[in-house]
């Protein structure tokens, strides 16, 4: 089931007795599976069982019970790794037969579950909920819940540039509202980067710094890759860098002025904003095409050319394309 059909059926108080979320947003996965816990639980304690902690007898045992001192026993299973259909039939089969019994799977990380979704049907009761990496549109207004829930004086453009900072990961997102919440003041950009730590978003500008202004970038790129940065995302960064340039050199021209609300959307410190705007009128805009496709070209090669050492070549090509600048 996908996430708005399962919405739908929410809305509309329709229950289960077993729940399964899943898919590419482990923060949904995580937000969901906490909510309907809290629903189910309704104001009672949930029974938790973090990964290596399941163990299925112990949670057959808890689901078998009667409720003595809650009306309901909810068991919040969180898992990176499947767990057998035939234990994941069982503790459904249980909570069909035990009316107070209810059983959440959180299943998180890039593990295939497919094998567990087929256990959650109609017939037993059970819904299985898949979850895709919301579009950015999507990201946005759930964090902009965060920041009505919160009560935080937080505008787009804001939200916006946090959500950049932590290269599009909510759940950074998320815990960093919380922690501008206790300061109980607007929150600006200034306030964003004096407070909040993007994921590698110091480095990696300074990555792109030294690459456009012909530095020296073996050392950043070695760590960059070293240190678990998957070698298609910074290529994607890369071209969203150089299109960010392009803008830049665009808007320059034709309006003889910098503008970075205008260009972006979001405000940025000026002093960023000024080193882009110098390397942007560094180049003339046919280079950027040429820029652009150097590295799409290499996207392609990384994603069919299964033989490459990805690590290797994608470092070999960004020293080529450095090395063309000079």
């Amino acid at each position: 089931m996908y996430k708005n059909v399962f919405d739908k059926e929410l809305a509309a108080g329709i229950t289960y007795n077993g729940y399964m979320f899943h898919g590419q947003s482990d923060y949904l996965v995580e937000q969901y599976s906490n909510n309907i816990g809290l629903i189910l639980a309704n104001g009672e304690e949930i029974q938790k069982v973090y990964f290596d902690e399941y163990d299925f007898k112990e949670c057959s045992n808890f689901l078998s019970q009667s409720s003595l001192f809650s009306a309901n026993n909810i068991l919040l299973i969180k898992t990176v790794k499947t767990i057998p259909k035939k234990e994941v039939d069982s503790l459904l089969q249980i909570c069909g037969t035990n009316s107070d019994s209810k059983v959440i799977f959180c299943c998180i990380g890039e593990t295939d579950f497919k094998n567990m979704a087929k256990s959650f049907t109609k017939k037993n009761a059970g819904v299985e909920v898949r979850f895709f990496i919301p579009t950015d549109k999507e990201a946005l207004h759930i964090l902009n819940e965060q920041v009505q829930k919160k009560n935080l004086q937080c505008g787009f453009g804001e939200l916006q540039y946090l959500y950049n900072m932590h290269q599009k990961n909510l759940s950074l997102c998320v815990n960093d509202l919380n922690k501008l919440a206790i300061l109980d003041k607007p929150i600006s950009v200034n306030i964003i980067n004096a407070q909040c730590f993007g994921m590698g978003a110091v480095v990696v500008d300074d990555f792109f710094n030294k690459l456009f202004n012909g530095g020296n970038i073996n050392r950043d790129l070695y760590m960059l890759l070293e240190e678990g940065m998957n070698e298609i995302y910074l290529i994607n960064q890369t071209t969203s860098f150089i299109q960010q340039l392009f803008n830049i050199n665009s808007y320059l021209k034709l309006y003889g002025q910098l503008d970075i609300l205008e260009i972006w959307g979001y405000k940025l410190p000026s002093n960023i904003a000024n080193t882009r705007a110098s390397i942007a009128m560094k180049y003339k805009q046919e280079q950027f095409l040429e820029f652009l496709e150097f590295f799409l070209q290499l996207e392609l090669e990384l994603k069919t050319k299964t033989y490459l050492d990805t690590n290797s070549y994608t470092q070999a090509s960004f020293r080529k394309f450095s090395a063309s600048l000079r």
